[in-house]
């Protein structure tokens, strides 16, 4: 099957956001036309992001600004998927939280208690910390090493974010920073697991075969479809180079340059 094919395909289009749809605070060109298409050719998309540090309603308003009209139903994000293991696995568990404010209130939201107790804390949350102080590092050291029973989750394992002028470290890298000081190490929820790409499908009603993640690192959002058998469609307008693609031993079924390459496709079949 050819590139158009297998675009033309697709009926549940599955977008990280930075890297893949803006950069920063940097709107990519094709972006709402993209979106535009999408829907008037009646496919849906979702935004699904391993980023934790903002709410639903945080990238609401951010899409907001960018001149992206969303809704709650719009999304996919690892603090939901978060939030169903935790439902999931440890209902009503009192959540000490290595996150933002933004972070404790999704969870919150979700029903989970939240605490800086830590004789009452039942369960550890990291994620993208934009917020982090010296004390929260602390905090879950001092939980790790004392009450090494306590379940310990972490929203996303991405190293870096993205910036309008290069990275700065994300939640993996301040699990590392964590596992350097205890010897422990996290279960992983977002990309690359599987759960976010199964939830959307399972949600809205799509099968593997018109499903695809599209994205701009291929150890989370290529790998998550990847492990979800769906189509893993890599562009080249993030945090990935030709010379990362090449080195890795998970290989995309597509690579483009960029996400109005569907566009252009997309177009091309109106």
């Amino acid at each position: 099957m050819n590139k158009k094919e297998q675009i033309q395909q697709i009926r549940l289009f599955l977008f990280d956001m930075d890297g893949t749809l803006y950069l920063g605070d940097r709107l990519y060109d094709f972006t709402i036309e993209l979106l535009q298409t999408i829907r008037k050719q009646g496919k849906k998309y979702l935004f699904m992001t391993n980023n934790s540090s903002k709410s639903v309603e945080d990238y609401v308003k951010k899409l907001a600004r960018l001149g992206i009209e969303a809704d709650r139903e719009d999304f996919i994000t690892s603090s939901q998927a978060t939030a169903y293991y935790l439902h999931e696995q440890y209902p009503g568990k009192k959540l000490y939280v290595c996150g933002t404010q933004s972070l404790k209130r999704e969870l919150e939201r979700e029903g989970f208690p939240v605490t800086e107790e830590l004789d009452e804390v039942e369960c550890i949350v990291m994620g993208f910390d934009t917020e982090l102080t010296f004390k929260k590092l602390e905090d879950v050291s001092k939980l790790l090493l004392t009450r090494p029973e306590l379940p310990y989750i972490a929203t996303n394992p991405d190293l870096v974010c993205p910036t309008e002028y290069g990275s700065v470290p994300d939640c993996g890298s301040v699990c590392e920073m964590i596992y350097n000081a205890t010897g422990k190490r996290p279960l992983v929820i977002g990309k690359p697991s599987p759960l976010m790409p199964q939830l959307a499908m399972s949600r809205n009603g799509y099968n593997k075969e018109e499903t695809a993640v599209i994205g701009d690192r291929i150890y989370t959002d290529i790998k998550s479809g990847l492990n979800a058998g769906i189509t893993g469609i890599l562009v080249l307008s993030g945090e990935t180079t030709v010379e990362i693609l090449n080195a890795s031993e998970d290989q995309p079924h597509l690579v483009l340059q960029d996400a109005g390459e569907i566009l252009s496709v997309l177009k091309e079949k109106a």
